[in-house]
Parts: C-alpha cells; sequence; structure tokens
C-alpha cells in the first residue's frame, strides 16, 4: 500500500501517540474550566440514571462517538475495525478518518469499510471541505459516503495542519459557499468540524448560514496537528514552525460556547481534548448535544478492540456519576444544571 499519502497515515499514527501530540490548555485538561456544582441532595437514584439520546436518527446509549482517526494503512484497518467493533458492543457511534485517501487510491477502501462489524452504529463519513476547492463534488462526497455504509458525512476543516504540511491543501477561499451548495447535493445529513483549532464568534456565525445537521467544536486541548507536521517534516524549519504554532486555537471550552449559542442551532458535539466522562458531563452542561473522544481511544485500539471497550464502559460510568452528583436524571436536566467558568474562556470574537 505505500504511497506518499498512505505513509503520512502511517506517520499521523505513529506521531499521534507520542507525548508531545498532546495539547493541554493550561495545566490541567481542555474542559478542566468547567466546574459542575455538586447537590448533596440529588433526589434522584443512581439507576434511574439515563444516559441515552437519539442523534442523526440512531440511537446512542450514551453520547459519545468515536472521533476520525485513521484509514488507508493496514494498521488502520485493524484499529478502525477495533474501534468499529467495540462501538456496536457498547451502542455508541463512530466517525471515520479522513476518506480523502479513497480519491486517489480506490484500493484502501477496505480500510474505511466496518459495516460487517458493527451494522447498526451511527457511521459518519469524513471529507476535507478544502477538498471541494479541488474538485470534489456532492456526488463524490455521495460514493465515498455509500462506499462505507454511513449514516452521515462531516466536513473536516483543517487550515493550521494544511499551512503546516508540506505540499498542504492551502486553498480555502469561498469554502463558505461551496459548502453551502454542496451540502444540500449530498442527500445524507451534513456537519462541518474543526480538528483542533476551534470556531471563533465570527466563524460560527458563518457556520449558522449552512444548512448543517450538526457542528463539532473541536478546540485546542487535544491533539496538535501542527505539532505533528512540524515532526514529519523532520528539517530545523519544519520543527521550529511545529513548535512555534502547537498551541495555536481557540480552547475547547471557548469553541464550544461559540458553537452552541451562535452556530444557529444544529446539534453540537463538543470535542479537541475530551479524554473521559467527566469531561462529557462538562460539555453536555455546556449546551453540547453529545460528545466525540479520539485520542484515548487510539491508544486502547492499538492494544485490542477489549480495551476499546474498557475505555467506553469508564466513559460511561464516570458520566452516570456525574449526572447522578448533579442531580440530573437525563441529559436534558444535565443541560440545565447549574456550572460556572471562568470570564476568560468566554467567546469574545
Amino acid at each position: 500500500m505505500g504511497s506518499d499519502i498512505t505513509d503520512r497515515k502511517d506517520e499521523h499514527l505513529r506521531l499521534a501517540l507520542e507525548a508531545g501530540a498532546e495539547n493541554p490548555v493550561g495545566a490541567g485538561g481542555a474542559f478542566d474550566a468547567v466546574t459542575l456544582v455538586h447537590q448533596s441532595l440529588p433526589e434522584i437514584d443512581r439507576d434511574e440514571v439515563d444516559p441515552s439520546l437519539e442523534l442523526l436518527g440512531r440511537r446512542l446509549a450514551f453520547p459519545v462517538l468515536i472521533g476520525s482517526m485513521t484509514g488507508g494503512t493496514h494498521d488502520a484497518l485493524v484499529i478502525n475495525r477495533r474501534l468499529a467493533a467495540a462501538a456496536a458492543r457498547c451502542g455508541v457511534g463512530m466517525c471515520l478518518g479522513s476518506q480523502r485517501v479513497m480519491l486517489e487510491r480506490p484500493e484502501v477502501a477496505p480500510t474505511f469499510q466496518v459495516r460487517d462489524v458493527a451494522p447498526d452504529i451511527l457511521l459518519i463519513a469524513n471529507i476535507g471541505a478544502a477538498q471541494l476547492n479541488y474538485g470534489v463534488d456532492a456526488a463524490r462526497v455521495r460514493a465515498l459516503a455509500d462506499d462505507v455504509g454511513a449514516d452521515a458525512v462531516v466536513f473536516h476543516l483543517n487550515a493550521a495542519q494544511e499551512a503546516l504540511q508540506g505540499g498542504g491543501d492551502t486553498r480555502f477561499r469561498g469554502l463558505q459557499g461551496r459548502l453551502a451548495e454542496t451540502i444540500p447535493a449530498v442527500g445524507l445529513p451534513c456537519g462541518v468540524k474543526e480538528v483542533g483549532g476551534g470556531f471563533s464568534l465570527a466563524a460560527a456565525r458563518k457556520l449558522a448560514e449552512l444548512p448543517l445537521a450538526f457542528v463539532e467544536s473541536a478546540g485546542r486541548g487535544g491533539t496538535s496537528w501542527p505539532w505533528i507536521e512540524g515532526r514529519r517534516a523532520g528539517s530545523d524549519r519544519g520543527l521550529a514552525l511545529g513548535d512555534l504554532f502547537a498551541d495555536w486555537g481557540i480552547p475547547s471550552v471557548t469553541s464550544l460556547l461559540a458553537c452552541v449559542r451562535h452556530a444557529g442551532g444544529a446539534p453540537v458535539i463538543a470535542s479537541g481534548g475530551l479524554r473521559h466522562g467527566l469531561d462529557a458531563a462538562r460539555a453536555l452542561a455546556l449546551g453540547a448535544t453529545a460528545t466525540a473522544m479520539a485520542q484515548p481511544l487510539l491508544r486502547a485500539a492499538v492494544r485490542s478492540e477489549a480495551d476499546v471497550v474498557a475505555e467506553l464502559e469508564l466513559f460511561r460510568e464516570a458520566l452516570v456519576n456525574a449526572m447522578f452528583l448533579t442531580g440530573a436524571r437525563d441529559l436534558d436536566a444535565l443541560r440545565k444544571v447549574p456550572y460556572r467558568v471562568p470570564p476568560e474562556v468566554e467567546p469574545i470574537a
């Protein structure tokens, strides 16, 4: 399978697992700025807590999607199948990694195809929004989604990563208009996500003008793709640029608040450094509809499907505990619990 693009996918996997790829906000995690108010008299039994929801026409046992990660190589095939099988066992959804490689190397399509091990999960196809400026049209996007049996499509925005990547796809002019034209023609629910740069208020307001079925807020605080691309470059210049832009972007909590308040009311999937069920409870209290988590599940998937299941089960247990301790019987109630955030995380521009 060796080629420039598949070699890049293998390098992305390797570097994403290195300690330096993690980009915490301040001294703590991406969602540590959110404080949920403990209720000594929650007036519910823990066994009453129901974290299930319906998202994009599928029922999820609890509000997490396995975040977009990989595809296009042998290692990616193994990882994707373990992730999908674990999602099926736990009753959650999965977002595929970028399928651009399928356009250039159709023979790698099986590395994204997981329906045989997860026939009923919510499955979201994935393509870079910038590809709309490189000849990809709605028909090709739909073909990518149909090839993997996806329920929906997400267009990812990764300007910072592409800027640092040698030969990156940096033609972003006019993308809002191209998305507005393309999304209705795809014929599936479509969303937009960042890959760690987050959304400003201005960007969230632009999203509100698009016919989106969902938004993934994906702010700064998790894996740093500029850092990874700097390491991939290898040269002193590449390393210097990667380090310089490693912490570029809008923090995850700030991006989430901007999207919840200003992205037009579409369901918001919180991500960007989300690491456990307590982070999920924090994000949902701020108004997220669901969450997505990648890096802890990638580490687990390198080991086994069983380890992914264990990670997801721990996620659910932590979320249920947080709901119980805030007196939230279901997710609607969780979105109404009191919380505190410091002024510096509020979106301002």
